[in-house]
């Protein structure tokens, strides 16, 4: 398998783009999460993966969604995206995932990457804006990877993504991509209605396509238009989980996940401070489904560097500590009165244009998320296992915590215990 893999990369993709791949990604990367440790030996967090929102506006209407997609568009402006790059350079970092909204529907977009060569960027993406054009150009730059959704067949993706016509349109951006060797990978978010996807077959159809890497992550019901049927039992979530690490060992592509240490532990990014999420009016969020903020990367809201706005932080400190003590999930899902009291507290603003955030926590009820103590499924896979125990885990953030009182799996016990005592 791990042969193949390397043939893979090396005969599918253009020499220079794995070169960038290997140097700013690989290397700097790592050197970034090492600066990242020995900040924390200081007890000091800044993120060494930021994600941002560069725009708000999509041409999609997903299901769930929970970005400000249909309101006034919201472009970052190239200034404040350079700024807040070479700031975070100056920490360190090297990576950055692009997020909206769709960011090809920034008009700038090609703009913000080029001026940062020595950086990486991920571009999360439906892909319906990747013309043959834009394709070459993801070449020319070298350091950029799309990261295109798909969210399963022909009808399932119509009524998921509010369109018609949307995986057509999706598979020719990956088309597209291929063809001019670019380093492509494909997403889905998984729920209810695309399960089928989770299967050998569907990686299989990747891998003959051309595609490098595919990330599973599952479906959180946030938003104001949470859609409850979408979401994944526990029992679907352990599978999903049992699935991806037996693909790891199988199949030559690169699958990635955010939230399972190597021993196959669950755990938040936010909570662990490895990476924290910028929206596209420049406001600091804990991350993308936690819209709430006390700091901003404008400089005529707060002059400081973007240093000191994240070390100095009590908000998000505040969250990190919370969110680690409480569970090694995801605090949103299992407990949303915590994280209401918590954004209470600090009298965090509602980063959103619609307002209705905190509505939204107190609307939700408590659900289960990727932890799940009575079934941790370590990587089977030697690689897997090694890189996230250097450069991916918990990083000491639940260290002597116990997690069996106030997390959503024995909250759930316990209710289920009562219940059967009525």
């Amino acid at each position: 398998m791990y042969f193949r893999l390397l043939k893979r990369v090396l005969l599918e993709t253009d020499k220079r783009l794995l070169f960038k791949l290997a140097w700013n990604m690989g290397l700097k990367g790592m050197l970034s999460v090492e600066k990242h440790k020995r900040r924390l030996r200081r007890g000091e967090v800044f993120p060494p993966f930021l994600y941002v929102s560069v725009i708000n506006s999509c041409n999609l209407r997903c299901q769930g969604c929970w970005v400000d997609v249909a309101e006034k568009m919201e472009a970052m402006e190239p200034e404040t995206f350079h700024r807040m790059v070479k700031e975070a350079q100056d920490m360190g970092n090297v990576f950055f995932g692009i997020v909206g909204g769709e960011p090809f529907m920034h008009p700038k977009l090609f703009e913000l990457i080029e001026k940062h060569p020595d950086c990486y960027f991920q571009i999360f993406t439906n892909g319906h804006f990747i013309t043959d054009e834009k394709a070459k150009r993801l070449r020319d730059l070298g350091n950029v990877t799309p990261l295109i959704s798909v969210e399963g067949s022909e009808i399932v993706s119509n009524e998921r993504r509010g369109r018609d016509g949307v995986l057509s349109k999706t598979l020719q951006g990956i088309e597209n991509c291929l063809k001019n060797k670019v380093f492509t990978g494909v997403c889905t978010s998984v729920c209810q209605s695309n399960l089928d996807l989770v299967n050998e077959k569907w990686i299989d159809r990747l891998i003959d396509m051309g595609v490098l890497y595919t990330w599973f992550h599952v479906y959180r019901p946030m938003g104001p238009e949470p859609n409850y049927q979408l979401c994944l039992t526990p029992e679907q979530q352990l599978d999903l989980r049992k699935f991806v690490v037996e693909m790891r060992s199988k199949k030559p592509i690169i699958i990635i996940d955010a939230y399972f240490d190597g021993d196959g532990q669950a755990l938040c990014p936010a909570a662990t401070g490895v990476s924290h999420h910028i929206n596209p009016w420049g406001d600091i969020e804990p991350c993308p489904i936690v819209q709430f903020s006390k700091e901003s990367i404008k400089h005529e809201k707060d002059d400081r560097h973007l240093r000191d706005k994240f070390l100095q932080s009590a908000f998000l400190a505040d969250f990190r500590k919370l969110a680690a003590e409480t569970t090694r999930g995801c605090i949103v899902l299992e407990r949303p009165d915590m994280l209401k009291a918590l954004v209470e507290k600090h009298e965090a603003k509602d980063s959103t244009v619609r307002q209705t955030a905190i509505a939204e926590l107190e609307a939700m009820t408590i659900r289960t998320s990727q932890y799940n103590p009575v079934a941790e499924i370590p990587e089977s896979n030697l690689l897997y296992r090694l890189a996230k125990r250097f450069w991916f885990y918990d990083f000491g953030a639940y260290k002597g915590v116990d997690h069996t009182k106030d997390s959503a799996p024995a909250m759930l016990a316990k209710m289920k215990t009562d219940t059967a005592h009525v």
